[in-house]
């Protein structure tokens, strides 16, 4: 039985424990490529590991969906951190006694990846139901959402790099592990939520289950639409923040600080963005706010640093980025978490996240392969061309409109508290 009052303030408690897991990652973001760096020196194998960690974490979005729709999100989101507990302290333990070769890290890596993947995917199904419990209006709930992943970064990077220094790289791991552990008390003592009947009852097979998932998206004008502006813009994203910034900050300006300020000005313009959001989400007209934010967040920064090699103007295009930026995620989120069925969710949001992270590891090639070939202005120019095509696609495809007038994700489905 759930306690009273319990079920309402789940969603208090389950973005509390995404807050400790998110900063946890953000502080081994910093960590892990530290501690390669510090025993190999070589970036090549930084890369190495990042992927090896990037991979698996993208197929278990993917692939696992199924299994976490059966199996319950809330489950799987407790085992999948206490796992990952024990699995990210192994690092720090095999580095002290001197047992962590490169393809021991490799393979710690790659497991600890696919488990934060059904992690992540795990809690991102849980979360419609804490909201539905709380009663807090699902845009401004999903603006909290990502305001706490916005937020981490901040975080966890200042953190991280005080940690580092304090305790080692490899030490700096076991926060991680703590993070997880932390979330797995919180959710399993702390977060109860109503689950459709058929996660936790009816069992379909694996193969159907995801195919099914497939079709859902495939048949959905809207997501499909959703799909590929995301992966289109993730690529154009970390082709322009991975390479376009770091290069214009040493080409141009011949200073790492620039980046530092640029980068700086961007995350303080998405907290401030995400706090805007969040108080006004609910009088926003979805498409209207959608539209506008992704067309002027998108290109705009990019093309003035083609024309331009002043820091303040940059400084401020990112600044303006974050902010209008901090709109998108909330209002992406909140549209598919009422367009899917409940008990397709965990499917249908991996799907979708595997598939934005899939241009994430490709940006980078690209972004390189366009400076070395048109230069740093003419890969700017075009990106922002590229960019303002896919940016505008809402305003003349009409599936877009759907957004304020979204399908229920319920039709009689029934549930039990868990």
């Amino acid at each position: 039985m759930t306690r009273p009052g319990g079920a309402s303030r789940s969603l208090t408690w389950l973005l509390a424990a995404e807050a400790v897991s998110l900063t946890g990652s953000r502080i081994s973001f910093l960590a892990l490529p530290w501690l390669v760096l510090e025993t190999t020196g070589s970036a090549a194998q930084t890369g190495l590991v990042a992927f090896a960690e990037m991979l698996p974490y993208v197929l278990a979005s993917a692939l696992g969906g199924p299994i976490i729709d059966q199996r319950g999100p809330r489950r799987m989101s407790i085992r999948a951190d206490v796992a990952s507990v024990l699995v990210v302290s192994v690092v720090p333990f095999l580095y002290g006694v001197g047992l962590l070769p490169l393809g021991a890290l490799l393979s710690v890596i790659a497991v600890a990846g696919a488990l934060r993947g059904f992690g992540d995917i795990a809690k991102r199904a849980i979360f419609p139901l804490a909201v539905e419990a709380s009663g807090v209006d699902l845009t401004r709930a999903t603006g909290l959402h990502d305001g706490i992943d916005r937020l981490s970064f901040l975080v966890g990077g200042a953190l991280g790099g005080a940690l580092i220094v304090w305790l080692g790289a490899a030490n700096v791991l076991l926060v991680d592990a703590a993070s997880f552990a932390i979330a797995a008390v919180v959710v399993a003592a702390l977060v109860r939520v109503a689950l459709a009947a058929q996660a936790i009852g009816e069992r379909e097979p694996y193969g159907p289950a995801l195919r099914a998932g497939f079709n859902y998206v495939r048949h959905d004008r809207l997501l499909l639409g959703i799909v590929f502006a995301v992966l289109a813009t993730n690529l154009l994203d970390q082709a322009h923040f991975g390479v376009f910034l770091p290069v214009w900050a040493h080409e141009v300006l011949d200073s790492p600080g620039a980046l530092g300020l640029v980068f700086g000005a961007f995350g303080l313009g998405a907290v401030l963005g995400n706090l805007v959001f969040t108080a006004l989400a609910p009088k926003l007209r979805r498409f209207t706010t959608f539209s506008i934010c992704f067309f002027i967040a998108g290109a705009p920064h990019i093309l003035v640093m083609a024309v331009t090699s002043s820091l303040a103007a940059v400084a401020i295009a990112l600044l303006t980025t974050g902010v209008l930026g901090a709109g998108i995620n909330p209002i992406l989120s909140s549209v598919v978490y009422e367009r899917v069925p409940r008990h397709f969710q965990a499917r249908v949001l991996g799907l979708l996240r595997a598939t934005a992270w899939a241009g994430v590891p490709l940006g980078g090639l690209v972004g390189g392969l366009l400076v070395e070939g048109l230069g740093l202005t003419g890969a700017l120019l075009l990106v922002g061309a590229v960019y303002l095509t896919v940016t505008a696609a809402p305003f003349v495809m009409p599936a877009w409109r759907e957004m304020d007038n979204p399908r229920p994700a319920e039709s009689g489905t029934s549930l039990l508290v868990a």
